[in-house]
């Protein structure tokens, strides 16, 4: 995924949060000039009422404080509500817009050539981490209006004091706002870059030890764990500190622009001290208005390095097939053909065929590549209706093939939650259907919840049995036209194993569904009128 290809996505995701995006920005720009006007008039206020009580009690008494005290609270009021506003708009925008953004990157990491390629720490710790520090940014985006609204009355009100005030002023903001662009690539991005490997680093190992636990316990590697974690702490933390010192030294700039602006403004005005006083102030209202401008252009630091992790993350893109190949549609009953040389085979839609063979031997890995998950090479000699399976995508093998793997993955969730993955729209009727036929439905009725037993992480709760059998229970519901079977009977006593045999051929010829399975056990291949052993 290339940065344009990013910058496409986030634009779709904003897309229907546009309009709640332009009020964030409205309220934004209404608070900052009532921030503004009620520093201003604040100002006046007191140095007016002061100079009425050194007036003696007749100024005092002919000063008109209702008015202006008035106005105070008013703007008091409209800078809160609209800062309420506008955090309430442009907070759900940007929550909404990366919820959308997460969708479309899961889709693409799920469309990749090679699934494999992608650990789970690491995508969810991009999912997570990275697509939070956009959040930033989306976050940010009502601070450009607000930072000209506020620029745009400072100068209004410093204008009545003096023009050549205003100009100065409007001279400092640009000089501030360029300082912000020029120090944060040299103060920031370095430090973002490593914050952001360094975190995703962390967490990514979090996640893998945390799956690892029970062998870390087993081989006491806990100590030598906590070592390596604390030294990507410790690197962690020296980037962060980098990071704020940087932030510190762009924040210094400006702070250093809103005295320089208010020492300006009060030189250069020759109104009235009421006026000048109102001018001096609202030019430090005007600089105080960039700083979540500024703010948001140091930020982009690590936003950048977010967005490059994520353009990496999804940047094993389907490759493009040679030009002037037909790629085939999503066949309704597919063709399969293996051609090894010296052995051919091709099954028709409803035919079955077994496999076995020693260790290692690739039968694993050829029920993976027909089902997309593994890159298929051009030799392969795998075939489609015809067609190599190189120069197929992936997501019409796997519209074709449902694998139930050797090692079956299960979400952290219930027994509904992992059948439901097959596909959407299933009944609890066809939910028990399926588990009849992975001999599961016996196991499942006898939990505490029945469907909504929870499996534990991973499934850890279930075992290696119930899991094989919960995972043959989801491809069967997918519906797809043929079904890859790894090794289903592993963890199966032999009187389970051959009542799955028995349920399995009864579904295939009901279903007239394909079969490729791939198994040491006889009673399993015996699904099949054809074996052969082959070493791929």
């Amino acid at each position: 995924m290339s940065r344009a290809d990013m910058d496409r996505l986030l634009a779709e995701a904003i897309g229907p949060e546009r309009r709640a995006f332009r009020i964030a920005g409205a309220l934004a720009a209404a608070a900052t000039i009532a921030a503004v006007l009620l520093l201003g008039l604040s100002g006046w206020f007191i140095t007016g009422a002061a100079l009425a009580g050194l007036g003696g009690v007749l100024a005092a008494q002919g000063f008109n404080y209702l008015v202006p005290s008035a106005m105070i609270r008013l703007l008091a009021i409209v800078r809160t509500t609209a800062r309420y506003g506008e955090r309430l708009y442009g907070h759900r925008a940007a929550l909404m817009a990366l919820a959308t953004v997460r969708a479309r990157l899961f889709e693409r990491i799920l469309s990749v050539r090679d699934v494999r390629a992608v650990s789970a720490g690491d995508a969810v710790t991009r999912l997570v981490q990275d697509i939070g520090a956009l959040e930033d940014s989306l976050v940010r985006k009502p601070a450009l209006p607000a930072a000209l609204a506020g620029a745009g009355i400072g100068l209004v009100l410093t204008w009545l004091a003096s023009p050549w005030a205003s100009l100065a002023l409007l001279a400092l903001i640009g000089v501030l706002v360029l300082w912000a662009h020029l120090a944060t690539p040299r103060l920031l991005a370095r430090s973002a870059t490593d914050i952001a490997a360094a975190l995703a680093w962390l967490k990514a190992g979090m996640v893998d030890y945390a799956s690892a636990s029970p062998e870390i316990l087993a081989y006491d590697l806990a100590p030598a764990i906590e070592r390596s974690l604390a030294n990507d702490t410790a690197e962690l933390d020296g980037a962060r500190r980098r990071f704020a010192r940087g932030e510190a030294i762009i924040d210094a700039g400006l702070t250093l622009g809103g005295g320089i602006a208010m020492g300006a403004v009060l030189v250069i005005s020759k109104a009235a001290l009421l006026m000048t006083v109102l001018a001096v102030l609202a030019g430090a209202g005007a600089i105080e208005a960039l700083s979540g401008y500024v703010r948001g252009v140091s930020r982009d630091a690590l936003v950048t390095a977010a967005l490059a992790r994520l353009e990496d993350m999804a940047g094993e893109r389907n490759a493009p097939v040679r030009a002037g190949k037909e790629i085939c549609s999503t066949p309704t009953r597919p063709i399969i053909a293996f051609d090894r040389g010296n052995l051919y085979l091709r099954r028709e839609p409803g035919e079955r065929l077994g496999i076995e063979g020693r260790s290692g031997s690739g039968k694993t890995s050829l029920l993976e590549t027909l089902a997309g998950i593994r890159p298929a090479e051009r030799q392969c000699g795998l075939y489609l209706d015809d067609q190599p399976l190189a120069d197929i995508q992936p997501e019409t093998l796997r519209a074709s093939f449902a694998l139930s793997p050797q090692d079956a993955q299960l979400l952290s969730g219930t027994v509904r939650d992992n059948l439901r993955v097959a596909r959407p729209g299933l009944s609890d009727e066809q939910l028990w259907a399926a588990l009849e036929v992975a001999c599961l439905a016996a196991d499942v009725r006898a939990m505490p919840h029945g469907l909504d037993q929870w499996v534990g992480d991973g499934g850890a709760r279930l075992s290696g049995g119930q899991r094989k059998r919960l995972s043959i229970a989801r491809a069967v519901l997918a519906g797809k036209p043929w079904l890859l079977l790894d090794e289903p009977s592993e963890g199966l006593d032999m009187v389970t194993e051959a009542r799955l045999a028995r349920r399995l051929d009864t579904w295939l010829r009901e279903t007239g569904t394909g079969l490729v399975v791939v198994s040491h056990r006889r009673a399993l291949l015996a699904l099949a009128r054809e074996q052969h052993r082959i070493n791929l």
